[in-house]
């Protein structure tokens, strides 16, 4: 593709153009010189969206609490099409989303990812989590990812307590998404996850299917050519970015070589080994950050990985949150493929094979009397050895 020279040259509605700016002004006037934030200022400009446990645009949402001292919390947003209580119908894939706002700012509750969100459940037919991590620089590194981490281990063992969750909502199908500062999340909360020699046992009802990465916020010591050639575009900027980068990893700590910046980089965690799931991967034109992002895409498949790129050529960083840009639509579209297409490959629950009704295990699945209630008979004719049997009972966990 033609590469942009200057952001000068990209081309925004009007509508877009004015919200860029009142975007940018709660940041100018949040992010203090010292490294502190304006919190009092932040609360008054970005005012949180209420839940809408009744559906609004064909999704409802509520929110739920996990650990009040730390503010961790989440906003599940469930499509119309969801399963009541008593209908165990065809199960739904969770993705478990990340926002942006480079670790500092915004929330589940802001309007503009409450409209991602709600959007997301909607063309996906999707159940989202949309996860309120500690933010810096009151809570620096790792604080973002242990907060997703926790998120993952709830749903998997105590997702039966959350109020409203679907009784379908399946998380051998679940997503992790997230754009900016959540794209960083996704990828490496997906890698300590892979990591985590305990897996089976602490998200044992959980299966990754595949990352859905936006414009992640990825950086190095180094500033890329990108960054200096697209200074003055929308949103980012080096000045921001090395003040959000200092409110991660502290005033006194390591450098943006360090492996949760430069992904990529001198010190990127070693994937050999990882059973990494499918990423597609999502780049602006005219996003700064886009030469580190392109480099993930690039390292990804250097190491073998399945990624999948998608370069868009007019977008600005954080564009898919507008919908009136023409290349929010298209993203859509790809993530719903890219969806459809991981779900279509499943294979490590084979309910055939076994002659258990999907229905009743979802059932079983989603309530808290599973441990007891969920003895799930092995038939009694069966082409498969008792070996395969059983290895197929241990995949779902129901024994």
């Amino acid at each position: 593709m033609s590469t942009p020279t200057t952001p000068s040259s990209i081309s925004l509605p009007l509508r877009t153009r004015i919200q860029l700016a009142v975007l940018d002004f709660i940041t100018n006037r949040t992010l203090c010189p010292d490294g502190s934030i304006d919190r009092r200022l932040i609360n008054l400009l970005d005012r949180p969206l209420p839940p809408h446990p009744v559906p609004r645009n064909s999704v409802s949402s509520h929110d739920f609490s996990l650990d009040p001292s730390r503010d961790l919390w989440f906003r599940i947003f469930v499509p119309s099409t969801a399963a009541s209580t008593s209908d165990y119908s065809d199960s739904l894939p969770v993705i478990v989303f990340f926002h942006g706002g480079g670790f500092a700012l915004l929330s589940p509750a802001s309007r503009s990812y409450e409209a991602v969100c709600r959007r997301f459940a909607r063309r996906f037919n999707s159940v989202v989590v949309s996860v309120n991590y500690r933010r810096t620089p009151e809570h620096r590194f790792p604080a973002q990812y242990e907060d997703a981490l926790d998120v993952l281990r709830f749903l998997s063992d105590r997702r039966h307590t959350i109020p409203n969750w679907p009784i379908n909502a399946d998380l051998t199908k679940c997503f992790l998404a997230g754009d900016s500062a959540g794209g960083n999340i996704t990828h490496n909360v997906a890698i300590m996850y892979l990591q985590n020699e305990n897996r089976e046992i602490e998200f044992r009802d959980l299966r990754l299917r595949g990352l859905i990465v936006i414009q992640p916020f990825f950086g190095g010591k180094e500033a890329a050519e990108s960054e200096t050639r697209l200074e003055g575009a929308p949103i980012v900027s080096l000045e921001r970015t090395e003040w959000m980068w200092k409110a991660f990893l502290g005033p006194n700590g390591p450098d943006k070589d360090h492996w949760a910046v430069n992904v990529s980089g001198p010190n990127s965690v070693e994937l050999d080994g990882l059973d990494l799931p499918p990423v597609v991967l999502f780049v602006g034109g005219f996003d700064p950050l886009r030469d580190w992002q392109l480099r993930y895409g690039e390292w990804l498949k250097r190491k073998g990985k399945d990624v999948v790129v998608f370069d868009y050529e007019k977008a600005c960083h954080a564009f898919y949150v507008f919908p009136e840009i023409e290349e929010t639509e298209k993203l859509i579209v790809e993530v719903g493929r890219f969806i459809r297409a991981q779900c279509a490959k499943i294979t490590d629950i084979p309910w055939s094979l076994l002659k258990i009704d999907r229905r009743m295990y979802l059932a079983c699945y989603n309530t808290p009397q599973r441990e007891a209630s969920c003895r799930l008979p092995i038939p009694t004719a069966s082409p498969c050895s008792n070996k395969l049997v059983a290895a197929v009972l241990e995949s779902i966990q129901v024994y």
